[in-house]
C-alpha cells in the first residue's frame, strides 16, 4: 500500500511538471517530435499548422525567390522574398531589388536604400523546386559596392585569371551551440566533455552530437545545386566542417556563402545556433578554421611544384598582410586560434611545408611525389569571407 501511495504522488508530480514545461516550451515548436541534444532528448510538438499552410499547392506562375545577401557585419546573411510569375532559368530573368540597409548596417538612415544584384542562383531545398534562393551583391544607389561586399572585387580578379583555371576548394568549420549558449552535447551547467576532444574528430556516438543537423545539411545543400563536397565531425565535439569544391572560379565562394545561409536556416528548425568564430570556448579547445585549397592549370601542370614554391613564397611574404585578411574585420580574433597548438600554425609566422599541419602552407605528399597539384591555406579563420581570400590567392598569379 505504501509503494501504491508513493507511486501515485510521483506521477501526480510528473504530470504537474510535464504540464508548466510544455506551457513553457510549447511557443518554440521543432520539425520533428524528438530534438537530441547529444546529452538528452525532449518531446516537441509538431506545429501542423505550418505543415498545412507550406503543403498548400500554389499556382504554377507563383514562384517564391528569396534573395540572400551578406548584411554590414560581414558574417551574417539576410534574406527576403519575392514572388515571380514564371521560374527563372538563369540571372536575366531574376530582377534587381532594393532592401533597407540602414537596418542591416550597411546604409545611413537618410540614405537606406541599397540594391540587391541577382549573383548566383540556385535550388530552394526549403520549399523545393520550382522555388529558388538569389545570392546577391549589395551596391549603393551610386553604383559603388558596400563594404562587406568583397565579391565584386574578387570577381575583377578572377576575371583576369580566367586563362589560368582558378580552382577552389574550401573547408568550412563551424560549432553548433544550443539554446543555452553551450556547446552542442556538452555537459549541461557549463561542463566539459569529459573524454579527450581527439576522439571526436570524424568521431561517432558519444564523441560527437549534431549528425542530425549535419545530415540536412549535406543534402540540402546537394539539392540546391552546390559543389558540396562532403562532411566530418571536428575535433572539438559539437563542431563539424563541411567542404565545397574543387571548383572552377568564383563559384567555390558563392557555394560556401550559400552553405552558411542553408546552415542558419536548417538550424532554426533544430534549435541550434550556428557559430563560426574561430576561437569559440576558449584557449584550451580546439579553433574554428576555414582552410583554403588552391591551384592554377600551371601548378597542375607536369613540374608545377615550381609553381607552387614559387606562391607559397609570395603567401609568406605578404604574411603580416594577408593575416588582416583571413578573418572577420582585421582579422584578430584568428590570433586567438593560430597559437601553434591544436594543429595550427604561430600567427606571426608563415611557414610551408609537406604533410605538416602546423604549417601556415601545406602541401599534400602526393604534391611532392607527383610535383604537381595544389596548396592548402591553413590561416583563414572560420569566419573569414572566403571572396577576401580567394582574391588575395589569385592575385599571386595575375
Amino acid at each position: 500500500m505504501y509503494f501504491k501511495i508513493l507511486n501515485s504522488v510521483f506521477t501526480h508530480r510528473n504530470k504537474v511538471l510535464s504540464k508548466v514545461f510544455f506551457k513553457s516550451h510549447a511557443v518554440r515548436n521543432f520539425s520533428q517530435e524528438n530534438f537530441s541534444t547529444g546529452l538528452t532528448t525532449t518531446d516537441r510538438p509538431l506545429n501542423a499548422y505550418m505543415f498545412h499552410y507550406t503543403n498548400l499547392k500554389l499556382p504554377q506562375n507563383k514562384i517564391f525567390a528569396t534573395y540572400v545577401w551578406i548584411d554590414g557585419s560581414g558574417i551574417h546573411m539576410r534574406c527576403k522574398d519575392r514572388v515571380l510569375d514564371k521560374v527563372p532559368c538563369n540571372l536575366n530573368m531574376v530582377p534587381k531589388w532594393a532592401f533597407d540597409g540602414s537596418s542591416t548596417g550597411q546604409a545611413r538612415t537618410e540614405d537606406s536604400d541599397t540594391i540587391l544584384l541577382p549573383v548566383a542562383l540556385y535550388k530552394d531545398p526549403i520549399r523545393k523546386s520550382p522555388h529558388v534562393i538569389v545570392l546577391c551583391e549589395t551596391y549603393y544607389g551610386d553604383g559603388t559596392p558596400t563594404p562587406t561586399n568583397h565579391r565584386a572585387h574578387c570577381a575583377n580578379i578572377l576575371s583576369k585569371l580566367s586563362d589560368q583555371e582558378p580552382w577552389f576548394g574550401i573547408e568550412q568549420e563551424y560549432t553548433m551551440f544550443d539554446v543555452d549558449l553551450w556547446p552542442l552535447g556538452w555537459p549541461k551547467v557549463r561542463g566539459f566533455p569529459v573524454i579527450k576532444s581527439k576522439y571526436s574528430y570524424c568521431g561517432m556516438g558519444e564523441h560527437i552530437a549534431g549528425r542530425e543537423l549535419a545530415e540536412c545539411h549535406a543534402r540540402a545543400c546537394i539539392y540546391a545545386g552546390m559543389d558540396y563536397g562532403g562532411s566530418n565531425a571536428e575535433v572539438m565535439k559539437g563542431s563539424w566542417e563541411y567542404q565545397v569544391g574543387t571548383t572552377v572560379g568564383i563559384k567555390a565562394a558563392d557555394d560556401l556563402w550559400l552553405g552558411r545561409y542553408l546552415l542558419g536556416r536548417l538550424a532554426e528548425n533544430f534549435g541550434i545556433i550556428i557559430s563560426y568564430h574561430p576561437k569559440p570556448v576558449g584557449k584550451n579547445q580546439p579553433g574554428i578554421g576555414c582552410h583554403h585549397n588552391f591551384s592554377t592549370k600551371k601548378m597542375r601542370d607536369e613540374g608545377g611544384i615550381t609553381e607552387i614554391e614559387r606562391v607559397c613564397k609570395v603567401l609568406c611574404a605578404k604574411h603580416g598582410d594577408y593575416m588582416k585578411h583571413y578573418g572577420l574585420g582585421d582579422g584578430q580574433d584568428n590570433r586567438k586560434r593560430l597559437t601553434g597548438k591544436f594543429e595550427t600554425a604561430s600567427f606571426d609566422v608563415c611557414k610551408w611545408a609537406i604533410a605538416d599541419r602546423t604549417a601556415s602552407i601545406r602541401l599534400q605528399r602526393s604534391v611532392k611525389t607527383k610535383k604537381k597539384g595544389f596548396l592548402e591555406d591553413r590561416r583563414p579563420a572560420g569566419d573569414c569571407d572566403p571572396y577576401r581570400v580567394c582574391a588575395l590567392l589569385a592575385e599571386t598569379c595575375v
